[in-house]
């Protein structure tokens, strides 16, 4: 799993993390029934604290993404719906349209010039 943080980013940390991996799942990279690697292996190639690592993972179970099991570690329980990955994508559309100087209403104008 190749994971990557903006350090930029004002979000915290465990929810750039739980983005990255809901992604990871919505894309494809992990099906369900397939285990994640653990938790402190993917703290040890963000360069951040497991604990935060947890945080995400925890969150992630609490939406029904993940599940914990004792001594096989955490696994994909299902993929998240599409409206839950188009909320998660919009959030970091949102997030960069910020870092350009765009406000909501300004990225709500785009889309409707779209066709």
């Amino acid at each position: 799993m190749l994971l990557t943080l903006d350090l930029n980013d004002p979000r915290p940390l465990h929810e750039q993390v739980a983005g990255a991996i809901r992604r990871a799942i919505g894309d494809g990279s992990y099906a369900a029934g397939d285990r994640l690697p653990p938790a402190r292996d993917l703290a040890d190639a963000l360069g951040i604290n497991a604990n935060t690592v947890l945080r995400a993972l925890r969150d992630l179970r609490d939406e029904g993404l993940l599940e914990f099991r004792r001594g096989r570690g955490v696994s994909v329980a299902g993929v998240p719906t599409g409206r839950a990955l188009i909320v998660q994508r919009a959030r970091d559309l949102l997030e960069e349209a910020k870092k350009y100087g765009y406000s909501r209403d300004d990225l709500i104008d785009v889309l409707k010039e779209l066709p």
